[in-house]
């Protein structure tokens, strides 16, 4: 068992892409994504971490996929398949509904948005590293869409970079079981330091309003690890 101690100075909600094509009704994605969405709860469970983060006084930070604009890729040599897709569907298509973050989840004064991933990674290529640094940032917890692309990929960058990272596996999702169990049995264990539960890391998170501290035991799998079988006055 892993021991994860969280300090309310260093540490950091991260929310990654909770655009209306992933999370909402209508959206280009969500009917990819639905099924393993709503039989984990993802939005409910991501909401609930947001708020709670909020209520704690935690610093929450933005990781958002680049939205899509006419003319995007045209001219570029090298186009990777994810990107590719992006481009076909239109995907967070800028000054669209669909491009929009969810209103529950907006931005709120205080938080940082970091400058859109063109790809998965929500560091390469963007400001978030700076930001984070600048914040004194160096524990994160992290949420959000999709698993094995967007969140597996920022965890794992955020590892290299020598933070310290918790996934809440039931505040993200995918588009198929399969591609859950990839992500967050086989591939993030090895570079997050602890998997949870939303229920674990909302009370780790409540304590930290009370008393600034507060350990959480996760294995390398972690208990929170399940199946899913069963802007806007920004600173800076």
């Amino acid at each position: 068992m892993a021991k994860v101690t969280y300090d309310k100075q260093l540490t950091a909600l991260l929310v990654v892409d909770p655009y209306n094509d992933f999370i909402s009704e209508g959206g280009k994605i969500w009917n990819r994504i639905k099924a393993v969405a709503e039989a984990n709860n993802c939005v409910p469970h991501m909401l609930q971490v947001l708020n709670a983060a909020r209520t704690a006084g935690l610093r929450v930070f933005y990781a958002l996929h680049h939205r899509y604009r006419p003319g995007d890729y045209e001219s570029w040599r090298y186009i990777a398949p994810v990107q590719r897709a992006a481009w076909a569907h239109k995907s967070f298509e800028y000054g669209t509904w669909g491009g929009e973050v969810r209103d529950e989840f907006a931005p709120q004064p205080g938080d940082v948005v970091a400058l859109e991933h063109w790809c998965s990674s929500g560091f390469a290529n963007t400001d978030l590293d700076l930001l984070l640094k600048n914040h004194s940032i160096h524990q994160l917890i992290v949420i959000g869409l999709i698993a094995h692309t967007c969140i597996e990929a920022t965890v794992r960058f955020a590892a290299e970079l020598g933070y310290q990272v918790t996934v809440v596996s039931d505040a993200t999702a995918d588009y198929s079981d399969e591609e859950m169990h990839a992500a967050l049995d086989i591939n993030l264990p090895n570079y997050a330091s602890a998997m949870v539960s939303t229920e674990e890391i909302l009370a780790s998170i409540s304590a930290l309003a009370s008393d600034g501290a507060r350990p959480v035991r996760a294995d390398s799998r972690g208990s929170g690890a399940t199946s899913t079988a069963t802007h806007q006055a920004i600173q800076r």
